[in-house]
């Protein structure tokens, strides 16, 4: 099996992506560097583990004020730029049973520096007992004239990745990377670093400003010989709640995170968002107006997907709107909701460095009754690729209360295109445009041909819209894709219309249900 040097999989617009959850935690009183990993509120000793401990340590550390990890960074590392810390590499040598041929996965881990001042303690679990995994200079290389930390610094970690032998037996491909706040990203067979998720959301696009809980320590559970799967914990806090997170990972066509959560609340939550998901989202066909870029297509996710309690399958295209932009499917007992990458050529995007094509699409499936409460979509304007500027979560109907356990399970699919879903044509494109006879704007959407829409169906068209008028509405057979065209046009009335469109017959819908928010 080869250990080859890998760069790390934060690439600039990653970092500068991350950089505004990292505003609200620097506060705080700063140990000395051998403290720092040390400091209270701190991780388990080391010793006995079991699943339930995490949980103990987070319904604990809920009942104290909230107090951000934090050391003191040597100033060879204190101050680094993009370029200096993008220098700085793990050895694979290194690596969590990098020896252990036995060992499916290996874990490599994160520096301190540039963007990353919060540390995070690591521990190694084996055989039911638990080890602090110890920084180490000798762990790295250091290029770019950064001067490494002395030899006795226990600075602790930024987070940690995962490497395992998923797509070439003889060859460990990196699977995922927890590393900033609570993000974590992961990528199927043959796919790269695109959007991200998180463990928790709390008050987002809200006025008062959003509020990024960390993950402060992970337990990785050695898996049994030959086992494919892993198991994660974490421990995550913020100045709002204090949660225990348990991720079962499991490689492959499809790599398959099984997340299993409690949340002690410290004070009333008004705004939760439950499994978040994180994309960037720039330009497309449907929306060009003022873009001059040589690329047809800028994004990790294209479109935002909804499974509802009925089993009606939403699909709406991603914007990115003019201002602030809020949307909320709400529903009861949700079936599962995702961002989208469905466009794959190389053609859909003409861009040889991103591969925006090989993006991973994630699907949150929820396991049991998560009640009354709805999906909440933000779009935020960007001038750049670099910002992720979408956000989706499940937002329970009722604000989460200080001093009570709210529990979670879902599971994460980060794949080519979600699990199996309701028989119906899917959206494969829509494009707009100014209509002909000047007044309007024209929408043109082709449903991918499905067994349940063959060439001689007769559907009919299901449209709508909150304000303005749809008009000229038509339904037609694209013997070039093998699918179905609707077109309709928008007369609109104000400066914004929520549109919906579909295809039906008697035995009820034939395609998703598109749905779009125009604006002016």
């Amino acid at each position: 099996m080869e250990l080859g040097e890998r760069p790390s999989p934060l690439g600039r617009r990653d970092l500068v992506a991350l950089a505004a959850g990292f505003s609200l935690l620097g506060a705080g009183t700063l140990p000395s560097a051998a403290q720092g990993a040390d400091a209270p509120p701190a991780a388990s000793p080391e010793g006995p583990f079991d699943a339930a401990l995490v949980r103990r340590m987070a319904r604990e550390l809920s009942t104290k004020p909230f107090s951000p990890p934090t050391v003191q960074l040597p100033p060879g590392v204190a101050n680094l730029d993009y370029d200096q810390y993008r220098s700085i590499r793990f050895k694979p040598d290194k690596a969590l049973w990098a020896d252990d041929k036995g060992c499916f996965f290996k874990a490599e881990f994160f520096h301190l520096g540039f963007l990353y001042k919060q540390p995070v303690q690591i521990f190694a679990v084996e055989n039911g007992m638990s080890r602090r995994v110890r920084y180490s200079a000798d762990m790295f290389t250091f290029e770019g004239g950064v001067a490494p930390p002395p030899a006795d610094a226990d600075l602790g970690f930024a987070g940690f990745r995962l490497h395992a032998p998923f797509v070439k037996p003889d060859y460990v491909d990196e699977v995922c990377a927890f590393v900033g706040a609570s993000y974590f990203r992961a990528v199927a067979k043959g796919q790269g670093y695109g959007m991200s998720a998180r463990g928790l959301a709390i008050d987002t696009a809200e006025p008062q400003g959003e509020e990024f809980p960390l993950f402060r320590a992970f337990w990785l559970e050695k898996p049994a010989p030959g086992a494919r799967s892993m198991v994660v914990d974490a421990l995550l806090d913020s100045a709002s709640v204090a949660s225990a997170f348990r991720f079962t990972i499991r490689p492959g066509e499809e790599t398959v995170f099984d997340v299993e959560c409690v949340h002690y609340p410290r004070k009333d939550i008004a705004v939760t968002g439950i499994a978040p998901l994180t994309s960037m989202y720039m330009f497309d066909a449907v929306n060009r107006a003022k873009v001059d870029d040589y690329r047809p297509a800028v994004h990790d996710s294209e479109g935002y997907a909804m499974l509802t309690s009925r089993g009606e399958q939403i699909w709406r295209p991603l914007n990115n709107p003019a201002e602030l932009q809020i949307s909320l499917f709400g529903d009861t007992n949700v079936r599962g909701f995702g961002l989208s990458q469905r466009n794959r050529s190389f053609f859909d995007y003409e861009d040889l460095e991103a591969r925006y094509g090989q993006r991973p699409s994630c699907w949150v499936e929820p396991i049991g009754d998560w009640g009354e409460g709805g999906v909440e979509l933000v779009e935020i304007p960007s001038p750049r690729e670099v910002h992720d500027n979408i956000v989706a979560f499940w937002r329970p109907q009722t604000p989460l209360k200080a001093h009570s356990e709210y529990g979670y399970v879902y599971r994460l699919h980060w794949c080519w295109s979600p699990p199996a879903l309701p028989a119906v044509a899917k959206v494969a494109s829509c494009r707009s445009g100014i209509a002909w006879d000047q007044k309007g704007r024209q929408f043109v959407i082709d449903f991918e041909s499905d067994k349940s829409l063959p060439p001689e169906a007769k559907p009919s068209i299901d449209v709508g819209t909150s304000k303005g008028k749809l008009q000229n509405a038509v339904a037609q057979f694209n013997p070039e894709t093998k699918g179905w065209r609707l077109s309709f046009e928008l007369l609109p009335d104000g400066n914004l219309a929520e549109m919906h469109a579909r295809l039906v017959d008697p035995t009820g819908p034939l395609t998703e249900t598109w749905i779009y928010r125009w604006t002016a």
